[in-house]
């Protein structure tokens, strides 16, 4: 994927997908005000997901918008998109010029503090495609994120700044796993957007 200068932002990962991170795309400033006009303005409601045949719901919040009213099912939970706010508009043009591509849809999690996170998973759900291309913008608290090869348990982990974007593309989802892991160092809400385009 030539989408950006590739050795200002070498791809993390050793083999089978594709990972890079971008840092800080805006001022602190900047940041902090989209961190509140989110937390403020987002549609948020608890996840829910269907583990063992139970329905769960979590503590952290999501929500999903779209193009369109996109069906969205993982977890075996489906959800329906929510037309694009002028904020999240904003990002996924700023999201679309670094990285030179588009996206159609943007699932978002707040996490209230670091005792809620994300277990390892891939998004590697049918409607993202077989290469998905997903774009992980960072507001708030500032966390700790994880890879581990499914093969090889490999794991590689970086901290993802407030204001950060993270790729991940190509065989990503294919060959490796990803989370949020807890943590009992953070008291402070983590918003993160995940851009990616729904076939």
């Amino acid at each position: 994927m030539d989408l950006f200068n590739t050795e200002q932002h070498p791809n993390l990962l050793p083999m089978d997908g594709e990972v890079r991170y971008f840092g800080r795309m805006m001022s602190y400033e900047e940041s902090e005000k989209y961190y509140q006009l989110l937390l403020d303005g987002i549609a948020w409601e608890h996840d829910q997901a269907i583990i063992f045949g139970k329905l769960i719901t979590t503590k952290r919040k999501i929500a999903w918008y779209g193009d369109t009213d996109f069906s969205y099912t993982y977890s075996k939970i489906t959800k329906t998109a929510l037309p694009w706010t002028p904020e999240l508009l904003a990002l996924k043009a700023m999201v679309e010029s670094q990285l030179n591509t588009s996206f159609n849809s943007c699932l978002i999690n707040l996490y209230h503090n670091g005792s809620e996170g994300m277990a390892w998973h891939s998004d590697a759900e049918k409607t993202l495609g077989d290469e998905p291309t997903i774009a992980s913008l960072s507001f708030g608290a500032e966390r700790k994120f994880a890879f581990k090869h499914k093969t090889t348990k490999q794991t590689i982990s970086l901290i993802l700044e407030k204001g950060s974007l993270l790729l991940m593309a190509g065989k990503c989802q294919q060959h490796w796993l990803h989370r949020l892991p807890p943590t009992k160092k953070v008291f402070k809400p983590r918003i993160n957007l995940t851009f990616r385009n729904i076939i």
